[in-house]
């Protein structure tokens, strides 16, 4: 059985990330990436519908160690896969990654210090078993086998194609078609100026609206800083100007919603033809922020809508019809192409299963600390992003802790680090902490977060950053524990399990 000091689950953004941490700051670990998929690249290399492209700024989006050079802020997704591709070639962490692995389950034994990790291989006769001392998860909080369709009336008898955005057909011609977009998140919106340059018309029909943010492809800003300044200054000050810019966004929509409501709206209306009903299209019964906002480089969509390529309809489907979908309000949208972009599958660290000393764990009744690590189950680190900012912002900071926490482990002869909450007054609250159909349908499967630091998910860059970079480890909540068993007498130099320390 092989063991490895630390395993790392996913080879995405966060995967990569994490790759590069323990290069550079734990060089003594052997670790090992596994990725259940064919290729690198996560979210980025499975979604391969037109117009992919980032939801936050590239800035932030990108890794902090290697800033992004590209020059678009929102950039298309081939160029941001080939961008962490390149990040894990320039450093060997391609070289790390096993394939086809696929974690099945996962037990943590106190007595041996260490986690046994189920593994399964595709193109083996079955299943294999490693062990490491630290399990990383870095995949993300959805499946990636499916997303989410609601069960439409009629599907069956629809004569033309239905698509869903996470599946995208190869070989799928939108050219003449009329297409139908059911949605209004980011996958819509971004979906649609693109299929419109083809399509004979593009229908965007959703049941609520959302917020739509437009911002320049090419921010001018970033790009004179970037012309101004080395590239050593120029990396970090246009991340932080970034980071705090849409903190200070986010922090403005909470506090003075209507403020907020009034800019969107008369953005819109500026980039959308007189007289059209923003009422009905672009104004969401929802305070911003309370879900994801979208963001249209260039106000894109609104271009489609303008130019008549594209058009919104808010209403509710009654039923698929042979030639296309009944509303509820009695009008027809006669479709060749139906594109159901309804949202995710939520999965909580890829769907392994996970005990502690062969207990299963009740993910509902933990909570999550510094939005990285679970109540009670030792050595088990989270990669999850933030949902009101770039996503790698907060998943590099984790990454960090991670590391912090291995080395303070090794120099001290310990082997666990468990996240404890001693006080009773702490009540939970949902994860995640958007309204968005995708992350309220999974609430009751996921852990929660606490009301109180460091049981809080801050959903907040600045304070992050204190709190993990700027403070020791120590705190009242975090133990460390469990030095490993003495080697049997007369074993001379044998090792703990984390490399380096040698046990008397």
């Amino acid at each position: 059985m092989e063991h490895l000091n630390v395993i790392v689950v996913g080879a995405g953004l966060s995967g990569i990330a994490a790759g590069h941490y323990l290069n550079t700051e734990c060089p003594w670990a052997d670790y090992a990436i596994l990725e259940g998929r064919e290729a690198l690249g996560g979210t980025w290399d499975l979604f391969r519908y037109p117009g992919l492209r980032s939801d936050s700024d590239m800035f932030t989006l990108g890794y902090s160690f290697r800033p992004w050079a590209g020059a678009k802020a929102i950039a298309d997704g081939d160029s941001i896969l080939n961008y962490v591709r390149e990040t894990a070639a320039e450093e060997g962490i391609d070289g790390k990654i096993r394939y086809g692995h696929r974690i099945v389950a996962a037990n943590w034994s106190t007595e041996d210090a260490r986690w046994t990790v189920q593994v399964e291989r595709s193109g083996s006769d079955g299943p294999t078993t490693l062990t490491c001392d630290f399990l990383f998860s870095c995949t993300g909080y959805y499946r990636y086998d499916h997303g989410y369709t609601p069960d439409f009336p009629g599907m069956d008898s629809f004569g033309g194609t239905v698509v869903h955005p996470q599946h995208w057909p190869d070989d799928l011609d939108v050219a003449g078609k009329r297409v139908v977009v059911i949605g209004s998140g980011a996958t819509a919106i971004t979906l649609i100026p693109s299929l419109a340059r083809d399509a004979e018309h593009v229908t965007m029909l959703q049941r609520t609206p959302s917020y739509v943010a437009s911002l320049p492809a090419i921010n001018p800003l970033a790009d004179r800083a970037r012309r101004w300044l080395p590239a050593r200054v120029s990396g970090p000050v246009v991340r932080w100007a970034f980071a705090l810019g849409t903190l200070g966004s986010y922090k403005l929509s909470r506090w003075r919603p209507a403020v907020v409501k009034k800019a969107l709206r008369r953005e819109a209306a500026r980039r959308l033809p007189d007289g059209y009903d923003l009422d009905t299209h672009f104004n969401p019964p929802y305070d911003p922020w309370d879900q994801r906002l979208c963001v249209v480089p260039d106000g894109d969509l609104f271009a489609a809508i303008s130019d008549g390529s594209a058009s919104v309809v808010t209403d509710h489907v009654e039923t698929f019809t042979e030639t296309g979908i009944r509303l509820k309000s009695g009008d027809e949208l006669e479709a060749d192409i139906v594109v159901t972009a309804t949202g995710l599958e939520l999965l909580f660290a890829g769907g392994m299963e996970l005990s502690v000393d062969g207990e299963p764990l009740d993910l509902p009744s933990k909570l999550t600390y510094k939005g990285m690590m679970l109540e009670d189950v030792p050595n088990l680190a989270l990669a999850i992003g933030y949902t009101n900012a770039s996503w790698t912002l907060k998943a590099e900071l984790t990454c960090q802790y991670v590391t912090r926490i291995l080395n303070h482990l090794r120099d001290t002869g310990l082997c666990q680090a468990t996240p404890r909450n001693r006080d009773a007054s702490i009540t939970a609250a949902p994860l995640l902490g958007l309204t968005s159909g995708y992350i309220t349908r999974a609430s009751d499967r996921f852990p929660q977060q606490g009301s109180r630091f460091p049981w809080q998910v801050h959903q907040s860059y600045l304070r992050d950053y204190r709190a993990m970079r700027m403070h020791g480890l120590a705190d009242e909540a975090m133990e460390f524990s469990n030095r490993p068993p003495a080697p049997p007498i007369g074993v001379a130099g044998a090792k703990a399990h984390l490399p380096g320390k040698v046990v008397a």
